[in-house]
């Protein structure tokens, strides 16, 4: 009987992890960049004294969907998406350690850092870029900056920088508690002058917003069914007592 009690309860409780993670995927259907979470179940035997007798239902997190988003069209010069599907921006993270993202909407702070909307720094080929006052600033197709000085004649121009654009092997990425990527083994990614933008646009989502939904429903009446069957073994067990004082 325990057997059966500990399997509905495993199953309820790993299918409401997997609920977060679809929550999760749907609350960010509208957010640039994102790449949804792909979560999956395996059985998992108890190890412990003596034999392992009972069996658990395990949820987790394998990888990322890394499917493109669609493009969206903005005409902000310091909107940028990344035109290759496993190319990625570099950033520091809020630790101060590089991390890497699909997210191109970039603003520039007040001391004229170039920044994800998140306030997170744009590396670029020699740190964190730092943009001098300017009028106009545009974002070529291999990440080069260039900007019209401000008070200069409309013919000056001058490169600032560069887009530090990286390219993984997407089975060595992983995602962190902050929703960036890293690699799992903690390397730093060298450029990848292959990696091309396009400015004036940023990727969506990749959410399948009508998906995440009938993947909450189908997960709910998963999650009822684990209840019921809990019902079902207290009463079995019951019954069971009753037959026993009988």
């Amino acid at each position: 009987m325990d057997h059966f009690l500990y399997t509905a309860m495993s199953g309820a409780k790993q299918i409401f992890y997997a609920q977060q993670s679809n929550a999760n995927n749907l609350a960010n259907a509208q957010t640039t960049g994102f790449k949804q979470d792909l979560a999956d179940a395996r059985a998992m035997p108890v190890f412990g004294p003596g034999m392992p007798t009972r069996v658990y239902s395990m949820t987790e997190r394998p990888t990322s969907d890394f499917n493109p988003g669609g493009f969206i069209t903005t005409g902000r010069d310091l909107d940028v998406a990344v035109q290759s599907d496993d190319g990625f921006f570099s950033v520091l993270d809020k630790k101060g350690q590089e991390a890497y993202t699909r997210m191109g909407e970039f603003k520039i702070n007040e001391a004229g850092v170039l920044t994800t909307m998140t306030g997170l720094p744009i590396l670029g080929d020699g740190g964190p870029i730092v943009l001098p006052p300017a009028d106009k600033i545009d974002i070529g197709s291999d990440g080069t900056i260039t900007i019209h000085p401000s008070g200069e004649p409309q013919n000056v121009t001058a490169v600032v920088g560069q887009l530090k654009l990286v390219k993984p092997a997407l089975s060595d990425m992983k995602k962190n508690e902050d929703g960036l990527f890293v690699r799992k083994d903690g390397q730093i990614l060298p450029p990848d002058l292959t990696v091309k933008v396009l400015s004036g646009g940023l990727e969506g989502s990749n959410v399948n917003a009508v998906e995440a939904m009938t993947s909450m429903i189908d997960l709910q009446r998963q999650y009822e069914m684990q209840a019921k069957m809990l019902k079902t073994a207290k009463d079995m067990e019951q019954a069971s007592s009753q037959l026993l004082r009988a």
